[in-house]
């Protein structure tokens, strides 16, 4: 039911950069919906050192197939140096939902 629908997550440095990406990323047809959530907790190794910081957590809703493009469009928008852009594969979800972001998500043509 839900073949190929991603949760994708990306940190952001700021509430504000996460808003431009998720906006951008809605905006050219790439994602459904990114969820801003402000004000998350990060604790990680960078260049040999600890570090304990604020972020800003963004939650976009896609197809699979966009992956790669979405991948390459938050690259080209974020501040970090190697940003998180991870995800996962959805296999379970309302047809309804599911069918809503494939409506509204452009295929990789």
């Amino acid at each position: 039911m839900a073949r190929g629908f991603l949760i994708i997550f990306v940190t952001a440095a700021s509430e504000q950069e996460a808003a431009s990406i998720g906006r951008t990323l809605v905006e050219e047809g790439l994602a459904a919906c990114a969820n801003i959530i402000p004000q998350i907790r990060s604790i990680y190794r960078w260049k040999g050192k600890i570090w304990d910081e604020r972020e800003t957590l963004i939650i976009i809703k896609s197809m699979e197939d966009l992956f790669e493009r979405i991948r390459s469009r938050v690259r080209e928008l974020h501040s970090y140096e190697v940003p998180e852009i991870t995800a996962i594969t959805v296999d379970r979800g309302d047809a309804d939902y599911v069918q809503w972001i494939e409506a509204v998500t452009t295929k990789g043509d």
